[in-house]
This record gives structure tokens, C-alpha cells and sequence, in this order.
């Protein structure tokens, strides 16, 4: 009965699709913030011995610095464990992972964009989500066609002139 019933919430959880390398990224980040978590403890302590605690501004901002850290690291846990690795395979369709390159019709620009998950997003880096309105648009789709985007300002039309899988050092 008891496994029923966590088959079915497992059945409804969602998960969230990322590339390998966004998953990488996100274990890095926990390694780095577990590595500052005993210094962040001794600064509490060191804090706390002070005396008291009421009036003791440094015990406080350690707590609260503490605190930050512990939070951030449970919110990356739970990333991964409910992340959905996505791996293309495919040069020719767009999915996560791959890097497509793109001409505005409007204005005839060409630009490169890394389909990614929503938490590796990064317009400086020219990486878009899959979610986004032209994530949506482009996902699934093959070089040579044009297609429409339903931006929330206005719509416009892009031609995909290549797709190719991203290299892990390029997605970076």
C-alpha cells in the first residue's frame, strides 16, 4: 500500500531537464559551498563565545551568513535530485545540448544560442532555455526551416541555418 502510494506521487514530481554540463555546474557549486561550511561554523562559534548574544552583531551575521549557505546547499540538492540529464544524440533536430545558429529575418543578424535548462540560462553566455519563448519555438525543429516566435512585445521569424551538439568545453 505504502509503495502504491509513493509510486504515485513520484509519478506527478517534476523534474527538471539540464544538460551534463549544467548538472556539473551545479555539483561544483556544492562542493565549493561545502568546503566554505566549516568556516563559516568556527566563525560562529567564535561569535557566539563573545558573550552576549542579544546585542553581539557578529553572532547574528554569522547565523545569518550560516544559515544563507545551508539554504543555498539544500536548493542545489534538490536540483540534482530531481534533475533530468537530457544527452541529444541527434546534430540535425534541436534539443538541450545543442548550439544552433540563427539568422533574424527582420534584420538578417546571425547569432549562435546553446539550448539549455532554465537554471543554466545565461544570455551573456548565449545560452537560452528550452522554456523561453524562442526555446519553445526552436526545440525539435531542423536546419532550413523558419520559424515563428511568440516573444511577449511582438512576433518575429528565424531562420535556422545550422544545428550541431555542443562540445562540453564549449558549454562553459
Amino acid at each position: 500500500m505504502q509503495r502504491k502510494k509513493i509510486q504515485e506521487a513520484m509519478a506527478h514530481v517534476y523534474f527538471q531537464k539540464m544538460t551534463p554540463t549544467g548538472y556539473h555546474e551545479i555539483e561544483q557549486e556544492i562542493e565549493k559551498l561545502q568546503a566554505q561550511r566549516p568556516a563559516k561554523i568556527a566563525q560562529l562559534k567564535a561569535a557566539r563565545a563573545l558573550g552576549d548574544l542579544s546585542e553581539n552583531t557578529e553572532y547574528s551575521t554569522a547565523k545569518r551568513e550560516l544559515r544563507h549557505l545551508e539554504s543555498r546547499l539544500r536548493y542545489l540538492n534538490k536540483q540534482l535530485q530531481y534533475a533530468e540529464i537530457i544527452k541529444p544524440t541527434d546534430s540535425q533536430t534541436i534539443d538541450l545540448g545543442t548550439t544552433v545558429t540563427l539568422q533574424f529575418i527582420d534584420d538578417d543578424e546571425q547569432v549562435n544560442y546553446t539550448i539549455v535548462g532554465k537554471q543554466e540560462a545565461d544570455l551573456q553566455k548565449q545560452k537560452i532555455s528550452f522554456d523561453s519563448p524562442l526555446g519553445q519555438a526552436l526545440l525539435h525543429q531542423k536546419v532550413g526551416q523558419t520559424v515563428s516566435v511568440q516573444a511577449p512585445q511582438s512576433t518575429y521569424q528565424v531562420k535556422i541555418l545550422a544545428v550541431r551538439l555542443t562540445s562540453p568545453e564549449e558549454s562553459v
